[in-house]
């Protein structure tokens, strides 16, 4: 298959992409920064995304796209930066002819009681509440979206640098609430989370709606 993922570079972007590409699909990547890559099957493409058009005639011609954007966790301006980049994309997606669109979420959204997302609870670090609200504003404005056969991603609440546990292939799967571990956690590492997004991309198992997973 043909894929182009949207933050290649980042953290998450990073594993989706070797993933992606030690299935042995074509990526592109595309990424704020420059990179040149040794892979056959991978080629990285530097542009503005906010440049819809361009974007778009980056995108044309994959048969899905998945958006590992973010705006930067320091960028005291993120959670505008976030909703006008993720707002272009999926233009861009869209003037592309691309149906398949997969977004990588967060996970601040997930509800951990009847009517209460993780984010609004006292102890969600306030250093992640601007990207994590913009990542639960953007997921509602997908779901009035009619044209694209989009999906959302939301990883474990505990998905970061410091989860070491690596690539096991292993995984459960949820719709709007945390996959709780039997010692009451809900983790993933960021190679588990390429697993869960790349099994997505060959064999689509959800569809205009969100999900998540865990260990």
């Amino acid at each position: 298959m043909k894929i182009a993922v949207i933050g290649a570079t980042g953290f998450v972007g990073t594993s989706i992409t070797n993933e992606l590409t030690n299935r042995n699909h074509s990526v592109t990547g595309v990424s704020r920064d420059k990179r040149t890559s040794d892979k056959l099957n991978l080629v990285y493409v530097n542009i503005d995304i906010l440049n819809v058009n361009e974007l778009a005639r980056v995108l044309k011609g994959n048969d899905v796209v998945v958006s590992a954007f973010n705006a930067g966790w320091t960028n005291p301006n993120l959670y505008n930066d976030f909703m006008a980049g993720s707002k272009a994309i999926q233009e861009a997606v869209k003037l592309a002819g691309v149906k398949r669109y997969i977004v990588i979420g967060g996970g601040g959204s997930l509800y951990v009681a009847e009517g209460v997302q993780a984010v609004d609870t006292p102890s969600f670090p306030k250093e992640y509440y601007a990207g994590a609200s913009a990542a639960r504003d953007y997921l509602n404005l997908l779901k009035i979206e009619n044209d694209l056969d989009w999906v959302l991603f939301s990883p474990a609440l505990e998905m970061s640098q410091a989860v070491t546990t690596g690539r096991t292939g292993k995984y459960r799967l949820g719709k709007d609430t945390p996959i709780f571990d039997k010692n009451g956690r809900s983790i993933l590492s960021v190679e588990d989370v390429a697993v869960v997004i790349a099994d997505e991309v060959e064999k689509p198992k959800h569809h205009k709606e969100r999900f998540t997973a865990g260990y």
